[in-house]
């Protein structure tokens, strides 16, 4: 390049300290924060953190928090991992609707309908740890959104005329 063309530099970059030139503009509107190449930008935008074993730093991204396979075995050892499914809500609620099956017959409780494959079972009180068979209910899918939905409908502060 020429050097009648050339630039004298009239800041530093942020990163390395090298003199460089920029537009003032450029200059006041990143306070500063200027950078020579994009590798001194990815520099001061990297984020770390320490790995939990050795303290080496990792990049902070993707819920990591160790640095290498064998710090994660040191970091893993001492956890104790439960055994089978301790508790799995697909079970626990194939249980209680084959229960309820077994004794109050495969159709739904309040309206009849008799497809028992796609019957649910529904805690009368909302509370889903109370599996008290008092408190349950075997209903067909449509019953289930009534009972949950039909009366907080934001439907219902709207008057409708009938068409006759």
């Amino acid at each position: 390049m020429p050097e009648q063309y050339r630039r004298n530099p009239n800041t530093k970059c942020f990163a390395c300290s090298k003199p460089i030139y920029r537009r003032p503009s450029e200059i006041t509107e990143n306070n500063g924060r200027v950078f020579c190449c994009l590798a001194c930008y990815g520099i001061v935008s990297r984020k770390e953190k320490p790995c939990a074993v050795c303290q080496k730093p990792i990049m902070s991204s993707l819920n990591k928090k160790t640095c290498s396979r064998s710090c994660s075995n040191i970091h893993r050892a001492g956890l104790k991992y439960k055994g089978g499914r301790p508790r799995d809500k697909v079970v626990s609620q194939r249980h209680l609707k084959l229960r309820l099956l077994e004794s109050r017959g495969k159709k739904c409780e309040l309206c009849n309908y008799q497809k028992y494959e796609i019957l649910q079972v529904h805690h009368k009180d909302g509370n889903h740890g109370n599996n008290e068979l008092s408190n349950l209910e075997l209903i067909c899918p449509n019953c289930h959104f009534e009972k949950h939905f039909l009366e907080k409908s934001w439907l219902k502060k709207y008057q409708f005329g009938e068409v006759g």
